[in-house]
């Protein structure tokens, strides 16, 4: 009896989209592995806005399984995964239960298809700010499989949400558009400054989920397409994303995760600190490379108020780092910190994939003054 009424209680719930609360880990069918039923499909095109279990789906909308092609285009599905394609003005959206008044991020696993402008509105319903959605582009790709996970973060205005993926393109093909293969949801702890570091989030253990079968990290969007930054303490103020990333895929110098600056000047992170004028403050850091092919003469350069310093960092690509340090006197009581890459890097397998220096275990102190002698 008690087996029977889990199969209903499952089926309904499928059926009608109930509200489900969700921690650190994929939606429900967040990778898609359950699909419509043949008789919902029409080739790969879902034929009902309620075929897919736990979503519900608006305009066109394919299910696409490893090996399906567009053409003479392989569409590339990792094996054993599944996938769903966003035509034109298409959508798909699940509720989900999450906690009133704290802080939120999304990461979805997406790749391009045919499309040359092809980006992705993400939103939540309902909200009180207006206007609270972020538009990802999806021009450059950063890793080498075809695939990039993205990282979306907000505010929870309500205890029940709805997480909507839309596409806006509108193409000449109306098939072509991104494909979506995983999306998971996490809560946000929200980051303190302490005696032993005046940075919030300084070595980057907070921040957004990481898919366990990926390899190719997170990529957070700058803040003018994100305001509420899923990496907590910072904010992206560049035109381009910064890699987040894990010490089981990646080489991190401290701790589980760290940052990489992939897109040369256009990458960069800030953290403004509170700060007392005339005092000295001490800023450190590491700079290093994420054992991921990523080879050459790399440049990180820190700001602090007036003050600047460059650190340089010759990469073999196979991890390492440097520790490198900045000595500033603050001139005012809001001091911001920054920190970006100066060239381009490319990996060294012959992708094309942008890559860059990574950034870990920042750290700020005051520096005590000597008391002079009576």
């Amino acid at each position: 009896m008690t087996n029977r009424f889990t199969v209903l209680f499952v089926v309904l719930c499928a059926t009608f989209h109930v509200a489900i609360s969700v921690t650190d880990g994929l939606l429900r069918n967040g990778d898609f592995k359950q699909g419509p039923r043949p008789s919902e499909l029409n080739g790969t095109v879902v034929r009902s806005r309620n075929a897919i279990p736990w979503w519900e789906i608006s305009g066109l909308v394919e299910y696409i399984k490893p090996g399906q092609k567009q053409g003479d285009m392989l569409l590339v599905v990792p094996e054993g995964a599944h996938a769903v394609r966003l035509g034109n003005e298409a959508s798909i959206k699940q509720k989900v239960k999450v906690e009133k008044g704290r802080f939120h991020s999304v990461t979805f696993t997406a790749a391009r298809t045919c499309a040359q402008d092809e980006r992705l509105n993400l939103s939540v319903n309902p909200n009180v700010e207006k206007n609270d959605w972020g538009m990802l582009p999806m021009q450059t790709l950063y890793s080498s499989d075809g695939w990039d996970s993205y990282a979306w973060g907000f505010q929870a205005d309500f205890p029940e949400v709805e997480f909507v993926i839309h596409n806006p393109g509108v193409e000449e093909d109306a098939a072509c558009g991104p494909l979506i293969y995983s999306v998971a949801l996490k809560l946000l702890n929200p980051p303190k400054r302490t005696k032993a570091n005046l940075l919030k989030n300084g070595y980057f253990e907070e921040g957004p989920y990481v898919m366990p079968n990926t390899s190719w990290g997170v990529l957070i969007p700058p803040h003018i397409e994100d305001d509420h930054s899923p990496l907590p303490g910072w904010i992206i103020d560049s035109l381009k994303a910064v890699k987040y990333i894990d010490s089981d895929h990646f080489y991190v110098p401290e701790g589980k995760r760290a940052v990489e600056l992939v897109a040369g000047k256009e990458s960069s992170l800030s953290q403004v600190v509170y700060t007392t004028p005339k005092k000295v403050y001490v800023l450190t850091f590491t700079v290093g490379d994420a054992n991921n092919s990523c080879e050459g003469s790399m440049v990180v350069e820190a700001f602090a108020g007036k003050e600047t310093v460059k650190v340089s960092y010759e990469s073999l690509g196979k991890g390492g780092f440097k520790r490198a340090e900045l000595r500033f006197t603050a001139v005012s009581k809001r001091t911001r910190i920054m920190f970006l890459s100066s060239f381009y890097t490319m990996k060294s397998d012959h992708s094309g994939s942008l890559c860059g220096p990574v950034l870990d275990d920042v750290k700020l102190l005051s520096v005590r003054t000597p008391r002079r002698a009576a």
